[in-house]
């Protein structure tokens, strides 16, 4: 069964369609990227499987559980919201990390948010605290940070950054970890840092999707590759076949454009 499932996802603003029908579905350990031209859609279909948008058509499912359809007009209980938005971690191009917080709290502050919800919280409080601290711990360990714990984002470097926002994403056990461009913000020279934390974590199996512009970037990561263009999927499957002997023309073009510059 695939974790992951997307079904004839469609999107407009106004009168502009920027989804025109996406679907694809995914196997639980795949690293997915997806790559096209600035206004291919990428970014709004990342949006909206993570809830930060809501599709005007289609389905989403999680391990064959449907946790969105755009029939369904009720509007769901902030629990539900909640819920739905936790099978899924995402990673900004920007970090997005809090600046008054230092890494190790950075990575806890949202476990510990959920953690005031749960029933036994006021009881158990201590020790549900120290897990999340010993948690916290581990992800900033898989990135290789354990050794920056007590800093704060302004005394990281861009890379740094970017690793403390993964194990942010990490930390709250998702079962898809999406990335959007995620060396974008990052010098070049700072790029093989994160190509090397996420070959780490897809070494250990985690499910990725990947939103990029970079091919080389994409080509050393992914299992499969996804090339959209004017809102819709023009072609997918495995890296070999998707970048290095593509079949449609319009990815031809696209990748020859980027072999030009």
């Amino acid at each position: 069964m695939s974790i992951l499932q997307v079904l004839n996802l469609h999107k407009s603003y106004g009168k502009t369609e920027v989804l025109k029908g996406v679907g694809f579905s995914m196997n639980e350990g795949e690293v997915l990227s997806i790559i096209g031209s600035s206004g291919s859609g990428k970014t709004t279909l990342l949006r909206c499987i993570n809830f930060l948008e809501r599709a005007d058509e289609g389905q989403i499912l999680v391990n064959g559980e449907v946790i969105f359809d755009a029939r369904n007009k009720n509007q769901l209980s902030i629990s539900e919201q909640r819920k739905n938005q936790l099978n899924f971690g995402l990673v900004f191009q920007s970090f997005n990390l809090f600046p008054q917080y230092n890494v190790l709290e950075n990575v806890e502050l949202a476990p510990k948010l959920l953690a005031k919800e749960r029933n036994d919280y006021k009881e158990n409080k201590k020790e549900i605290l120290a897990s999340i601290e010993s948690e916290a711990r581990a992800v900033l360990e898989r990135v290789g940070l354990s050794d920056k714990l007590a800093n704060y984002p302004c005394e990281l470097s861009g890379g740094q950054q970017q690793r403390v926002s993964i194990a942010r994403a990490l930390a709250l056990k998702p079962k898809v970890l999406f990335f959007d461009e995620p060396t974008s913000a990052l010098d070049p020279e700072l790029t093989g840092e994160i190509l090397k934390v996420i070959r780490s974590l897809a070494a250990k199996k985690i499910t990725m999707v990947i939103v990029t512009h970079e091919i080389e970037f994409a080509k050393n990561v992914s299992d499969n590759v996804i090339f959209m263009d004017d809102g819709v999927i023009v072609e997918q499957g495995r890296v070999e076949d998707v970048i290095d002997n593509p079949q449609n023309e319009r990815t031809r073009n696209f990748l020859r454009k980027l072999s030009d510059k």
